[in-house]
């Protein structure tokens, strides 16, 4: 089966339902495991302090990437919108229903298994082996692509300017959990009274780490490169892009923008601007309190998810938030590197 085939299976409108209905139970689940097992294995060290402010950064990180990405709602009126489309079970099904009528209407199908099949994408997910058999053993026509278009959608190739909306947007999704950290771990501190000015700009120093080197500026590499190609590609100097290659092309502009430079830039910012306003005088090497580790190498599994969406494929959206929970703790905790414990 065909790497094609399962790209347009797990891209398929209900299962984005799916997984974006249960992801704030998984973002709630992981968080509430975490604190958890954190507690279980510094329970001899009596800190209970330690849970609390973890319990508070943690809920704040999942509260804040909650509402950046599904907005608020109070009663019937809605505050302000999310930064992820939600669209509703009901009207996939209805849209669905409508694609799949149209189609039987102006084809004349006898296989028992593709009508099986059509009568269950009126409202459920096809299986790999329903979708398989829609795309390839149905009679191409004009119906069957309109069918398609709406049952097995296929990923959409952004334009130049789609793709630094989409930038726009990414950069917003990661900066809201990563704010809502650093705010729920300077209110814990000072809930528990254990705040310092030294723990304080940790928070603010991590959390421009983690934006700026694990999240913005990957994001940045990405589209660049993938601008940079688009245009070389208009301007014949290179072949049309194959879906590897456009992925090869954004990994090679994260991990140049992002992962190389913006560990520099974001400690460089700390030691020059947020240093001196916490009253931090000593400047050490530009490493010297925050260097990339194999966690942080590791965070850059969002880079990949971002690379997926930028060259169109739709499923790994809904993971996001999942993705830069990480990032949003680290930033409430103030990491730093040696100082595991710094909350």
């Amino acid at each position: 089966m065909k790497i094609s085939t399962f790209c347009r299976y797990i891209d398929q409108p209900v299962i984005l339902n799916k997984l974006d209905k249960h992801m704030p139970k998984l973002l709630i689940g992981a968080g509430t495991g975490y604190a958890l097992y954190d507690f279980s294995k510094n329970k001899r060290r009596n800190e209970n302090k330690r849970f609390l402010k973890n319990s508070i950064v943690i809920a704040s990180t999942i509260g804040a990437s909650l509402l950046g990405t599904r907005g608020l709602k109070i009663g019937n009126k809605k505050i302000f919108k999310g930064l992820m489309e939600r669209v509703p079970l009901k009207k996939i099904q209805n849209e669905q229903i409508r694609a799949v009528e149209k189609f039987l209407s102006k084809t004349d199908i006898k296989d028992e298994k593709i009508l099986t099949a059509l009568n269950d994408a009126k409202t459920k997910a096809l299986t790999l082996k329903q979708t398989d058999l829609i795309l390839n053993r149905l009679p191409n026509s004009p119906a069957k692509k309109d069918l398609l278009n709406v049952i097995l959608p296929k990923k959409k190739n952004l334009n130049s300017k789609e793709i630094f909306s989409e930038i726009k947007r990414l950069s917003l999704l990661g900066l809201i959990p990563v704010a809502g950290g650093v705010l729920g771990g300077i209110t814990a501190e000072r809930l528990t009274h254990t705040n310092t000015e030294k723990s304080t700009a940790n928070k603010v120093k991590e959390g421009i780490y983690q934006y700026l080197a694990n999240i913005f500026l990957c994001n940045v590499g990405a589209g660049s490169a993938l601008f940079l190609y688009e245009q070389l590609e208009k301007a014949k100097k290179i072949k049309p892009l194959t879906p590897a290659k456009k992925l090869g092309v954004i990994l090679a502009g994260i991990t140049a923008t992002g992962i190389i430079g913006g560990s520099y830039i974001a400690n460089y910012l700390s030691k020059k601007f947020i240093n001196p306003l916490f009253g931090e005088k000593r400047q050490n090497g530009i490493y010297s309190e925050r260097k990339p580790e194999m966690t942080d190498i590791m965070l850059h599994a969002d880079d990949i998810a971002t690379a997926g969406i930028l060259s169109g494929f739709k499923w790994i959206e809904p993971a996001l938030p999942f993705m830069y929970f990480i990032s949003g703790y680290r930033a409430g905790i103030g990491y730093r590197n040696g100082h595991k414990h710094s909350i």
